[in-house]
């Protein structure tokens, strides 16, 4: 099974690529993850520049989530909401619409701020997001707030956390191997 992980923070020494990281432990063995590391090279959302037109960056984004049985999006939260850049990597992945690379796609999503509320809201809107482009939404919250210092090595400080995103991570990839089963039962060949 492959996971594709994405964080939604440009930043080098990122609190939710560190999550994502710490996830990837946690995730069993038969789970191989991918961190995406091309956000920053998605150009912005332009629907002149669809098709056989997108950009590298916005194919590459495509086909990356194409290829994974299940996302899992760590997000930061900037101003209450969303950052820019995940939003319009969203925006790309829900093109064309009727068949995109995210419809009936296992996702979770998880976040870490150094706020107090752990990117609750922004979570519930990357949520909201996924939802509207088709994506098979695990509904689950993991509000890490503090992130400068919820971090012990390569787990979480708090052990209920730690128990958490196990249990969501538990969660994402039941989800990614109900979607397949169904898959191999509507199309047996294909399995």
């Amino acid at each position: 099974m492959r996971v594709l992980a994405i964080s939604g923070s440009l930043r080098r020494d990122s609190h939710n690529t560190r999550l994502l990281r710490v996830a990837a432990e946690l995730l069993p063995p038969s789970a191989e993850v991918e961190l995406f590391e091309g956000l920053k090279q998605v150009p912005p959302y332009d629907e002149d520049d669809e098709g056989d037109l997108a950009p590298h960056g916005a194919r590459r984004l495509r086909e990356a989530i194409a290829a994974a049985d299940a996302v899992l999006i760590a997000t930061p939260e900037y101003n209450s909401s969303i950052p820019g850049q995940l939003k319009n990597a969203l925006d790309w992945a829900s093109r064309p619409f009727p068949d995109n690379v995210l419809r009936n796609k296992p996702v979770a999503v998880i976040g870490a701020s150094t706020g107090m509320f752990g990117a609750v809201w922004a979570q519930a809107e990357v949520r909201k997001v996924l939802g509207a482009i088709g994506a098979r939404v695990v509904d689950v919250e993991l509000p890490v707030a503090g992130a400068e210092r919820a971090f012990a090595g390569d787990r979480l400080a708090d052990q209920e956390l730690h128990r958490r995103l196990d249990q969501i991570l538990a969660e994402l990839v039941e989800a990614a191997a109900e979607r397949y089963a169904a898959a191999a039962e509507r199309y047996p060949a294909a399995a």
